[in-house]
């Protein structure tokens, strides 16, 4: 018999068809639950159990599961135009790149890609491009996540999912999150860019405050390197900000775009200032599937609606109910993170793992994030109901 967990149904055991083994490469683990649907913040498995989405595919579809207007966007455009090579341009893929310029203030362009990785494989090129030979080298933090790829990976300040690749590719160094005296020492002539992340949200959630980015922007000035945000996570409106980097007033060089900016199609977007934007040459970089009209048209309807609705507004307000509602269950004794990416440390003493799979049971879907606590971000179109309503699921199991 397959030892899948998701396996529990008639549905899945159909599929797999007496297999022993996973059809998935065992990168993820073994699936919990196969959904079959969802709508909004809910979902619902292939045995028919709901549940309340309060991890949203990690901030992906922050206006809700199937969005209809989202919904019908990619179906209209798959009626019309799916892809072109990169030789061309579509109207979806060219509105999409002036919506996203205009959100991060104008006077920038844009490279869409495909996801995250993606993005901050194209920053950390376009860095090493700007900087020149000699003047390479790319400075996070501790506690990062940048992406899985390899250069992206080399950026992320996790040593121990270094170790199974080594060796990494040089150019990387990793500083203390927060601690300016470090990065100060770590900013020499050979460093061209500073790819610093507004709210950790791998590493558990802990905003960068805003002194500590505003100090970061000038030094960054001061020695003539990059300041690059990657906004993966926090972006389009998921911190009560159109991006994290807002809540310190300060403007970066370079953005990495992803996640949210198309609710659930894979799409992501490298945003850089005209000026630095302008050493790439044809050919330096490319995707075959960049900017293809069925990504950007569902893109294009997310950034409409979350104009519409006030998106970072919205996850400032909801943001608030959900971390006052958190902060009366007696087992979490601190409630951190900003808008509607919040993280929930656990009482000294209870495994976030084992938490997490206990509200899984009881129908909520959240994430440990660290062995102590649990990451939140349901959709910014949550409700106060299902607010109340996870709140409930978590206090009874946390008694």
């Amino acid at each position: 018999m397959p030892t899948h967990a998701f396996a529990t149904s008639d549905v899945a055991t159909k599929l797999l068809a007496g297999r022993d083994t996973c059809p998935f490469m065992p990168v993820f683990g073994a699936p919990q639950v196969m959904f079959v649907r969802g709508s909004g913040t809910e979902l619902w498995d292939v045995n028919g159990k709901r549940y309340l989405d309060f991890l949203c595919g990690i901030a992906v579809t922050s206006l809700g599961h199937s969005h209809p207007v989202v919904a019908k966007a990619i179906a209209d455009q798959a009626e019309t135009l799916m892809h072109v090579s990169n030789f061309f341009t579509n109207p979806v893929a060219t509105e999409t790149a002036l919506l996203v310029d205009q959100l991060l203030g104008g006077g920038g362009q844009v490279f869409l890609c495909n996801s995250g990785a993606e993005a901050v494989e194209a920053a950390i090129k376009l860095a090493r491009k700007f900087g020149g030979r000699g003047r390479h080298s790319v400075v996070s933090a501790f506690g990062s996540f940048h992406g899985r790829t390899l250069a992206a990976l080399a950026a992320t300040g996790q040593p121990a999912k270094h170790e199974p690749f080594q060796p990494m590719p040089e150019g990387f160094r990793h500083v203390p999150f927060g601690d300016l005296a470090a990065l100060d020492q770590a900013v020499d002539r050979e460093v061209a860019a500073v790819l610093l992340e507004p709210v950790q949200g791998e590493g558990g959630v802990i905003p960068a405050t805003n002194e500590y980015l505003q100090a970061v922007r000038a030094l960054c000035t001061e020695r003539g390197a990059l300041l690059m945000m990657d906004e993966v996570q926090t972006g389009f409106g998921r911190t009560g900000r159109w991006f994290g980097f807002e809540h310190a007033g300060i403007s970066p060089d370079v953005v990495t775009l992803a996640k949210a900016m198309g609710n659930g199609m894979p799409i992501g977007a490298l945003w850089a200032k005209k000026s630095v934007a302008a050493v790439f040459q044809p050919g330096d970089h490319g995707s075959t599937f960049s900017g293809t009209a069925i990504a950007t048209a569902a893109a294009r309807a997310t950034i409409q609606v979350m104009k519409q609705i006030n998106a970072p507004e919205r996850a400032r307000v909801q943001g608030e109910y959900l971390r006052a509602a958190l902060a009366k269950i007696p087992a979490i004794v601190d409630v951190r993170g900003k808008g509607l990416l919040l993280g929930a440390e656990l009482r000294p003493g209870i495994d976030a793992k084992m938490v997490y799979n206990t509200l899984l049971d009881h129908g909520l879907v959240t994430n440990a994030v660290t062995a102590t606590a649990l990451r939140l971000a349901p959709p910014i179109t949550v409700s106060t109901v299902e607010i109340d309503e996870a709140a409930s699921i978590l206090a009874d199991v946390l008694k």
